[in-house]
């Protein structure tokens, strides 16, 4: 959460609720709505940290308002973070762990183990086919299909455990 809140003060000095809006809007359904407490904690840890300063606007009809801006530390910090190359692929992956160690942890068969996950992303895809549909802009729709893309790559891995495990 703290580097997407980073990058839309990047463009203009929000309080918490409209970088919620934003973040709503940018990414529609496809993305999980941010919980506003968790942004309000993000933007404080933010700014113990030197990445963002903030101000009271006082508001004659409702309450004053906090409004965030980015410091030159926090542009620094956001623009190294998009430099970076993301996390490339998931080696401790929970699902393996599961496979790998139930037999010998007296559980059910890997079989059943596979068979389960292989309906739970189906059922994910079918979700996420659906949300397509309905997605009318294109950063949520890419989105979506990233997820599906993964999916399909986590069904194709669960056929390979499937013929080099059971």
């Amino acid at each position: 959460m703290r580097m997407p809140l980073l990058a839309l003060l990047a463009k203009e000095a929000a309080h918490g609720y409209e970088l919620k809006v934003q973040l709503e809007q940018i990414f529609g359904e496809a993305y999980p709505s941010p919980n506003i407490g968790q942004i309000y904690v993000t933007l404080q840890r933010l700014e113990r940290d030197g990445l963002v300063r903030s101000q009271d606007v006082v508001q004659t009809t409702r309450p004053n308002k906090r409004v965030y801006e980015l410091t030159d530390a926090g542009r620094e910090a956001l623009l190294t973070w998009i430099d970076r190359p993301s996390d490339g692929p998931r080696v401790r992956d929970d699902f393996f762990m599961k496979l790998a160690l139930s037999q010998p942890a007296g559980a059910s068969d890997r079989l059943d183990l596979i068979n389960r996950q292989r309906r739970h992303y189906l059922s994910q895809m079918r979700g996420l086919s659906e949300l397509a549909e309905s997605c009318d802009r294109s950063v949520p729709r890419l989105l979506i299909e990233g997820a599906m893309l993964h999916l399909q790559a986590d069904l194709d891995w669960l056929q390979r455990c499937q013929e080099e495990m059971v």
